[in-house]
């Protein structure tokens, strides 16, 4: 047997290592379980139990000494399978008792109903004991494989002759060279061995959902509360494609979150239809904020379709299909059923774009506010879709990713919405990704989600509490002068019972951990900046934490005194550590299942470390040694805080905030739709125009300033005038690049030649 296969049994009890005839038995019954090829871990105490959670995932069988801890009634051994059962409901738990006791007088129902078996170890056999066990332990193993998985492992147990793609066959090819050999060494034969074709029936195909993959998709729809769910290997981009291409077609009308995705843009270029625009909110650090509800609302979704130019002389202006980013991307999470409620009223069917939300169902701080939710089927209401990189948040491997379906008034026929997702799916996927789909359902089934995602949302908690506490220790009281890094998030928070509220450092763990009220973005609370919400219509996410940066002001300028991010996001580069996304002033971690506390307490320390180097004026030439060996002219002689203060001045002068702000406030005229742009990019009916002599032109491709990818500009829309909002703002851009060489923005859409922003732009003469 492979050490990976061996069979893992954990022993729990602090008189292990006593020799008693108790302790010795328990020897023995070790040594059975080693006879039958298993793998014995003893743990002696019950604080060795607790430190050693993070292993417990291994165990196939956990053992516990009845009388452990010796404490009154039982506790010790009680709490301790209690908080293994909230963690694993089915793996095997055995209470080991002495026979002069009286264990089966003192347990409680509770206690009985989370135990699988009760042994009194000194009255049968140890190898009988062993046998039991072992039994138990292949049950548990044999049920822990989901449907794809489990196939896909015993098609690869029969080192069958592959006569069939891929041509590797099993990674022999690889072996048969050099750079091959050291190919197959690194990622091992394993993977080689379930990297198949769609001609091995035994392992079934995604394209027509048959077999184990067709199991795989059914288990995964039961798991996240679907009516049906589709696998898809190439990620959530391609996911949305895959529901548009079932839902829109050519000048057909979709209501677009104008906090969409680029594949959003691309999915409605591909159906040729026509976008109108909802316009979500943006707070003083440009943070994008929620769709107001008034955005949605019948009336004013009619007044812009009867406004726009492209809608003049279609057949039907009738909104089919809406699409949501829910949560944003910086973590706003709408209540799903007032969104529903809202959209219902104007089109049949409405997608959430859940690519980062995937957990969302697992955890009960979330209830309400996503798709798939337990008790929202409606058959008179919209049909629902949902679409989830599985790899982002959850775990699975990159480009997994999953659509949900809940059926409506216009429910999903599958032999047709399966026309769209094979026009977009390879017909050689790779097997290892559907297998990471189907063993990440099986993470999320029952405790074992609520745990994984409670314990992302704890270490999260635990971070900006201690954010918020070296922000008071560092900024209170005479050291007003001095800075720190703020968190956005709510100041304080209201606690049962108390009157008022507490700083959030204060705040209960247990209250922020279960309170949804507590992110909640109540009306008329400063912190999150947003105005003319209803109350409980949006919450922040605890997971994705965002760091601010000193520097803006209440009202959106900014201060006298200022870092930007881009300055702190290089210098945790440099020290590995690479956040999600970041703003002018603001910087985006994202606290996923395999965050621990030594990696956000690093996070914390090199912080701490880029405040030192700041208040000490360290030379660039020790803090960012390349900037200075590329452009010494530029950079030689400065400091970290010069380079910060230089930045800083340069974005107050330039009003660079608040022309993010403008830019963004402002629905740019559609002039032709993004299919027509497209036609004309690729048969090169377009210029290359520079942006400071872009005015009132028609853009061929969107402009997206990332992170995150918002579109100031989408394909077939005009610029504006040149001194309006959106070319002053892309010309602001092109400026700070200019001056601050090593720290420019990601642009898609334009080009740095010679120092110049250009973009493509439809030719004047039509052609």
């Amino acid at each position: 047997m492979n050490p990976e296969e061996r069979l893992i049994v954990v022993i729990i009890d602090d008189t292990i290592n006593t020799d008693t005839p108790y302790g010795r038995t328990i020897h023995r019954i070790s040594k059975g379980l080693a006879d039958f090829d298993i793998e014995v871990v003893t743990i002696a105490s019950l604080e060795g139990a607790r430190s050693a959670y993070a292993n417990l995932p291994a165990a196939d069988c956990i053992l516990i000494g009845w009388d452990l801890g010796n404490t009154p009634d039982h506790a010790a051994a009680k709490q301790l399978i209690h908080e293994i059962r909230q963690r694993n409901e089915d793996i095997p738990i055995f209470l080991l008792a002495d026979p002069g006791g009286e264990a089966p007088n003192e347990l409680t129902v509770d206690t009985i109903r989370e135990i699988n078996e009760y042994i009194y170890i000194m009255e049968d056999t140890p190898e009988f004991i062993a046998g039991r066990i072992t039994a138990a332990a292949n049950r548990y193993k044999e049920k822990l494989l989901p449907p794809f998985f489990n196939a896909l492992v015993k098609f690869s147990k029969d080192f069958e002759y592959s006569w069939h793609t891929p041509g590797h066959a099993g990674g022999t090819a690889f072996r048969k060279s050099p750079a091959g050999r050291l190919f197959h060494k690194f990622f091992g034969e394993q993977l080689f061995r379930s990297d198949l074709s769609i001609s091995v029936a035994e392992t079934g195909s995604l394209l027509d959902h048959s077999g184990p993959v067709g199991e795989a998709e059914r288990y995964a729809a039961k798991v996240f509360g679907a009516d049906d769910t589709y696998f898809v290997t190439n990620g959530t981009s391609t996911a949305n494609k895959i529901v548009f291409f079932n839902r829109v077609s050519r000048d057909d009308v979709v209501l677009v979150d104008r906090n969409c995705h680029k594949s959003a843009e691309h999915a409605l270029t591909m159906t040729h239809s026509i976008a109108i625009f909802m316009i979500p909110t943006r707070n003083r650090y440009g943070i994008i904020g929620p769709i107001p509800p008034g955005e949605m609302a019948e009336k004013t979704i009619q007044s812009r379709i009867d406004a726009c130019p492209l809608t003049k002389d279609i057949e039907s202006t009738q909104p089919v299909h809406a699409i949501i980013t829910n949560s944003t991307y910086d973590g706003l999470c709408y209540d799903a059923t007032g969104v529903e409620d809202l959209l219902g009223k104007s089109v049949d069917s409405i997608h959430f774009d859940e690519a980062w939300y995937g957990y969302a169902r697992f955890n009960p701080l979330y209830s309400g506010r996503f798709a798939m939710r337990d008790g929202a089927k409606n058959e008179k209401g919209p049909t629902i879709f949902a679409t989830q990189s599985t790899h982002k948040l959850l775990a699975a491997l990159s480009q997994a990713s999953m659509v949900h379906v809940r059926n409506g008034r216009v429910p999903i026929e599958h032999s047709r919405f399966n026309e769209g997702f094979m026009m977009h799916s390879s017909t050689s996927p790779l097997y290892t990704i559907i297998a990471s789909l189907d063993v990440s359902s099986k993470m999320m089934e029952g405790a074992s989600g609520r745990v994984l995602t409670t314990e992302s949302i704890e270490e999260a908690i635990r971070f900006r509490r201690t954010m918020a506490r070296i922000h008071s220790e560092v900024c209170g009281g005479k050291k007003k002068d001095d800075w720190w890094f703020e968190m956005w998030q709510p100041d304080r928070v209201a606690v049962p019972g108390l009157k008022g509220r507490v700083p959030f450092a204060e705040a209960p763990l247990e209250l922020l951990r279960d309170n949804p009220s507590c992110w909640v973005l109540h009306p008329g609370d400063k912190w999150h900046g947003f105005a003319g919400l209803p109350d409980n219509y949006c919450m922040l996410d605890p997971i994705k934490v965002t760091v601010v940066m000193p520097g803006v002001l209440e009202n959106g300028s900014l201060a006298g005194f200022g870092i930007p991010a881009a300055v702190v996001v290089k210098f945790l580069d440099t020290r590995g550590i690479v956040n999600e996304k970041s703003g002018d002033y603001i910087i985006l971690f994202l606290f996923s299942m395999g965050i621990t506390k030594g990696k956000w307490g690093t996070l914390v320390t090199e912080l701490f470390e880029f405040k030192r180097h700041h208040d000490e004026e360290s030379p660039l030439e020790e803090v960012f040694p390349d900037l200075t060996t590329q452009w010494p002219e530029r950079y030689g002689g400065m400091t970290l805080k010069s380079l910060c203060v230089e930045m800083h001045q340069f974005k107050k002068e330039h009003k660079m905030c608040e022309l993010l702000q403008q830019a963004y406030s402002i629905l740019p005229e559609p002039a032709i739709s993004y299919a027509v742009a497209y036609r004309k990019l690729i048969r090169g009916n377009v210029e290359h125009v520079p942006v400071s002599k872009a005015g009132d032109r028609i853009v061929a491709t969107g402009i997206f300033p990332y992170p995150p990818g918002i579109p100031v500009l989408a394909p077939g829309e005009r610029t504006g005038a040149q001194d309006g909002p959106i070319l002053k703002y892309l010309c602001s851009l092109q400026d700070f690049d200019r001056r601050f060489p090593g720290f420019e923005h990601d642009t898609h859409g334009v080009e740095m030649i010679n120092g110049e922003y250009m973009m493509y732009c439809i030719k004047e003469d039509g052609s």
